[in-house]
């Protein structure tokens, strides 16, 4: 390995752990890439070292035409699940750098994966023995790695900085939410990330202040700094303090203590927990899931997220509960479907494969669970207001997704702005005069008797409309202000 002797690989595992060892065994394997030093497309040298290995993709040997969408596939799929290396791989590839990623070229989706690479601890969390009494041949590879770790970062910064600086307010704002959303699927874990991304704690994506990169960034007396990274995500103790209860809201221990000590932290953070917990009871990800987005002859950006915990897996279980005729709808929506139906049988794999397609996914012909789900959610995205109408039900019920009652009621409000008469009726009949402090169960039969009527067998229970109200009553803002979604 890179010609490391038995004994010293035996040293460095026991030096820095399992984790950290299995992080070097990955890259070792791994052909090096760049030189020592780097200089960036837009004329900026960035520093000493080099580039860190990238992970090989399980491409085979001899080229397909589908490689380039089964590579973006492969990046994407660990992207999202926080490979640092995947992430900025994705984000050079969306910057067309070479001839072959020219028709992948996003600036938007590029940022977003720089500022997700940024924002990733495996970029900056100590695995090296310094500081452990030595710096001879053992500790050498460790401190190569965050060498180039280092220099990989102060890279991202500099073409990060590039990319906003050349766009408008709309795309600042897709870029923005694109990292808060693919954050959010992570569970805690995203959810603290975010948190520290708010808070002038820490540095500007999240890392300890003093990071290298970062203060590279936040600029000195030598240089300035790079203003449009450090503008991407402002600082304010409320949006810090929301993502802290969010991860805490996952039932993870140590996100609540982090939030407690955030709540101490300050004198005039204590008071800030009643506001907080209306923005919780009412916050909902910036996108329903990622959209598939490409230029034409691109390849279709893609939701790589999976299911977090045990409810999230029981949801998913669940989805034959959905009568298929709302699939069959939503896929006639999106025109993958061209006939009317209501049974599985209905659909042709050829269909099927058309809607794999426009999700970005494997066209294999078979429907998995997961994207009968990205079906109406790509469809109530894209404005169906029946599949809006069905999403929000299967919130309220935790059929094919986690019950969610600000999600639930979300998707009520938009399939009501769609013109949904269901929806309108629960909006108008139900949900105003239970946000007004009116709880009728009378009220909440009637609005699942008139959405029965609508979804063929598919209705919230009442006491779930209920839970609904509750949830977005005490959420509830004085009369003529209004909290956008």
């Amino acid at each position: 390995m890179l010609g490391v002797a038995a004994g010293t690989v035996r040293e460095l595992r026991r030096a820095i752990g399992g984790r950290g060892f299995a992080i070097l065994a990955i890259l070792a394997v791994a052909a090096p890439l760049g030189s020592c030093d780097y200089w960036g497309d837009h004329g900026h040298r960035l520093g000493g070292g080099g580039a860190c290995p990238r992970p090989q993709l399980p491409i085979n040997s001899q080229p397909q035409f589908n490689d380039q969408q089964r590579e973006i596939r492969a990046l994407r799929q660990r992207g999202f699940r926080g490979d640092f290396f995947a992430q900025l791989e994705l984000a050079r590839r969306y910057e067309g750098r070479t001839p072959n990623d020219r028709n992948l070229e996003d600036p938007v989706e590029a940022a977003t994966w720089y500022g997700l690479a940024l924002a990733n601890p495996a970029g900056y969390e100590a695995l090296s023995g310094r500081g452990m009494g030595g710096r001879g041949d053992r500790f050498r590879m460790i401190a190569h790695f965050d060498d180039c770790r280092t220099f990989e970062r102060d890279t991202a910064y500099h073409e990060l900085n590039f990319l906003l600086s050349r766009m408008d307010g709309n795309e600042w704002d897709k870029v923005r939410k694109r990292i808060i959303y693919v954050l959010s699927t992570g569970g805690a874990d995203g959810f603290r990330t975010l948190a520290r991304m708010h808070d002038v704690g820490f540095g500007p994506f999240g890392e300890p202040v003093d990071d290298e990169a970062a203060r590279d960034a936040g600029g000195g007396k030598d240089h300035p700094g790079l203003s449009a990274d450090l503008q991407l995500f402002p600082r304010n103790d409320i949006d810090a303090y929301l993502y802290n209860d969010l991860a805490a809201q996952t039932g993870d221990v140590g996100a609540f203590v982090l939030m407690k000590d955030f709540e101490h932290a300050a004198a005039q953070r204590s008071g800030y927990a009643g506001v907080i917990e209306s923005k919780v009871n009412r916050w909902v990800p910036p996108y329903e899931f990622y959209p598939p987005e490409a230029a034409p002859s691109g390849v279709p950006h893609s939701d790589e997220s999976e299911p977090q915990g045990e409810a999230a897996e029981v949801a998913l279980a669940r989805i034959d509960e959905l009568p298929f005729i709302h699939v069959i709808d939503a896929m006639r929506f999106l025109g993958a479907i061209p006939k009317d139906g209501s049974r599985d049988t209905d659909v042709d794999p050829r269909e099927i494969q058309s809607l794999q397609a426009m999700l970005g996914l494997e066209q294999s012909g078979r429907l998995k669970p997961i994207e009968k789900v990205r079906a109406i959610q790509f469809a109530a995205a894209n404005g169906s207001a029946k599949s809006q109408l069905v999403l929000a039900v299967m919130y309220a019920e935790g059929v094919g997704v986690p019950m969610d009652f600000a999600r639930s009621y979300d998707w009520f409000a938009k399939a009501d702005k769609q013109g949904s008469p269901e929806a309108k009726y629960a909006m108008s009949s139900y949900f105003s005069l239970g946000v007004a402090g009116v709880a009728d169960q009378d009220k909440a039969k009637a609005v699942v008797y008139q959405i029965d009527a609508a979804l063929s067998g598919f209705k919230p229970s009442a006491d779930r409309l209920s839970g609904i109200l509750a949830r977005t009553a005490a959420g509830s803002r004085p009369e003529g202000e209004r909290e956008p979604f």
